[in-house]
């Protein structure tokens, strides 16, 4: 599941729409919304982005982080380390390889250090 599959279920449950409900307020099937929940279609379009947030109704903050979630939910991340240093690379191709391994914890920490960066969105 991708951040914003997850937080747009959260609401979607929220407010007690059913997975059917939803896909007919969004224009889609069903199958569509379950596989955008779980991360099975790929970082949404601002389209498809825009349309959730009318479909759920939400405005300001939440509408806020349902766009920038989008932005970091592609479940098909290429990291280009060409021209960094060659600890970047390292660092890329052992998360790369040891992600499906670590735990929430780990996860949560790992994002704290990103956090902290200078250029921490």
């Amino acid at each position: 599941m991708t951040p914003f599959g997850a937080r747009v279920r959260q609401i979607r449950q929220r407010q007690g729409l059913s997975l059917q409900e939803f896909a007919s307020r969004l224009g889609v099937s069903s199958a569509y919304v379950s596989a955008l929940e779980h991360g099975k279609r790929g970082r949404p379009t601002f389209a498809l982005v825009q349309g959730v947030i009318h479909a759920l109704g939400v405005i300001w903050d939440e509408a806020d982080e349902l766009v920038k979630l989008a932005d970091l939910s592609d479940p098909r991340v290429v990291i280009d380390t060409a021209g960094l240093e060659p600890a970047a690379t390292l660092l890329a191709n052992r998360l790369a390889r040891d992600i499906r391994e670590l735990d929430a914890e780990t996860l949560a920490r790992l994002g704290a250090v990103l956090d902290a960066s200078p250029r921490a969105p």
